[in-house]
């Protein structure tokens, strides 16, 4: 730099910044198998795309190679190779009929709210619990208990709850992978109920229930202990009826849940709070 800037010698550079000349004018042998050895680091990113220079001169003293590993270093980060950065896996997310962060239920059955809490029994095995509201009526009109719920448990829930209500308009959830999997989107498309799916990572989005599960969670599953699963359907049965027709709800005109259903069907103009 100092010859091509300045237009000294090469003897008066060398002195300045304290370098043999005889460094100055070495040129570096490359070793006559040095293609080889590219081509196959080369062909081991490829083969191996999450495995380092290091992995590779394993495999190639493997192979039979005599090299050492700076060299094999050198090499790796002159062919530009590196482990790619990790991508964030896709997920699956949920198709809505409506957005569900401007959705507000106008009548009963007219939007049902549904997400999973989770518990124990005392002996340290889960409790899954499948909780559907209706974010009219704030009734709690199912509270499933098992030690796992899956998709299709979801559906026949939904079914048997249908004929006795009828079906909603439309459900709010979560785009969890047992709301998203194909037997719930099909019963949707059959029974004609539209889907109001949440951003992930927006539990405010589905407010309803998410109230609901802490009533539940400070006023039984933080307060009860169960010895089993039987005992837990029971407990969390009486709770739910409990919930339903004699716990006032301030929403409500501290009216319980179900009282003000019974009055909504006699006289379906009776205000509801905001």
């Amino acid at each position: 730099m100092l010859r091509d800037r300045l237009g000294v010698s090469e003897r008066w550079a060398c002195r300045v910044v304290g370098q043999p000349r005889s460094t100055q004018r070495h040129e570096p042998k490359r070793a006559d198998d040095d293609a080889a050895l590219r081509a196959e680091l080369r062909r081991f990113s490829v083969e191996r795309p999450r495995w380092g220079y290091r992995r590779a001169h394993h495999r190639l003293r493997e192979l039979g190679w005599e090299v050492n590993r700076k060299r094999v270093q050198r090499l790796w980060r002159e062919e530009g190779l590196r482990v790619p950065q990790r991508k964030r896996k896709r997920r699956r997310l949920g198709e809505s009929t409506v957005p569900a962060e401007r959705l507000r239920a106008e009548r009963p059955n007219h939007v049902w709210a549904f997400d999973f809490q989770f518990d124990q029994t005392a002996d340290a095995r889960a409790l899954k619990l499948l909780n559907i509201v209706d974010e009219f009526t704030r009734e709690s009109l199912v509270m499933l208990v098992a030690r796992s719920i899956d998709a299709d448990m979801v559906v026949a829930t939904l079914e048997r709850l249908v004929a006795e209500r009828g079906a909603p308009e439309l459900l709010r959830m979560d785009n969890g992978p047992e709301m998203t999997a194909h037997a719930l989107q099909d019963w949707c498309v059959l029974s004609k109920t539209g889907t109001a799916f949440i951003e992930p990572g927006s539990p405010w989005q589905n407010p309803f229930v998410e109230s609901f599960h802490s009533r539940v969670r400070d006023e039984l599953l933080d307060v009860e202990e169960f010895s089993c699963l039987a005992e837990a359907r029971v407990v969390i049965s009486d709770w739910q009826e409990d919930y339903n027709w004699r716990r006032p709800h301030s929403s409500l005109g501290m009216k319980a849940p179900a009282a003000f259903a019974a009055e909504w069907a006699n006289n379906e103009k009776l205000p509801i709070a905001a």
